[in-house]
């Protein structure tokens, strides 16, 4: 499953997110992934939610991140959700159209089980017609 929180800056996404985490840990049978572009939400965040800074990595590119997020799932074959904030800045996708690798998300989705909740900076009515299907929450 892919959802994505779609709204420009300053709107609400992230409290949206983190409010959706928060819930998936009262639900979820396995593993949950926070991916940020820094730790700034750790304390908010419930602590058996794994916070992942990437920007402590070296993804420089599209490609690179769709091999991190690869990596991650390798590597815990319970994990569940796995929540994207700031997507456009740690894929390095901005200005980018996005659809590609919404795509391949859902591939990725289907084939491991995982969740993948987006909070997407970009008024739905920018997004590709590709990712509207996917739209949970609009701001």
């Amino acid at each position: 499953m892919i959802e994505l929180i779609v709204g420009s800056k300053g709107k609400g996404k992230t409290k949206e997110l983190l409010k959706k985490a928060s819930d998936a840990v009262n639900t979820a049978t396995g593993s949950i992934v926070y991916l940020d572009k820094s730790s700034q939400h750790m304390y908010e965040l419930p602590n058996k939610i794994r916070l992942i800074n990437v920007s402590n990595f070296p993804v420089a590119s599209e490609d690179g991140f769709l091999g991190f997020i690869s990596g991650v799932i390798s590597q815990d074959h319970d994990l569940e959700y796995m929540f994207l904030d700031s997507f456009l800045k740690i894929a390095n996708l901005y200005g980018a159209d996005i659809s590609g690798f919404i795509g391949q998300l859902a591939a990725l989705s289907e084939k491991y089980h995982v969740n993948f909740i987006i909070s997407v900076s970009m008024d739905s009515a920018e997004l590709p017609e590709a990712c509207k299907q996917y739209v949970s929450i609009a701001l």
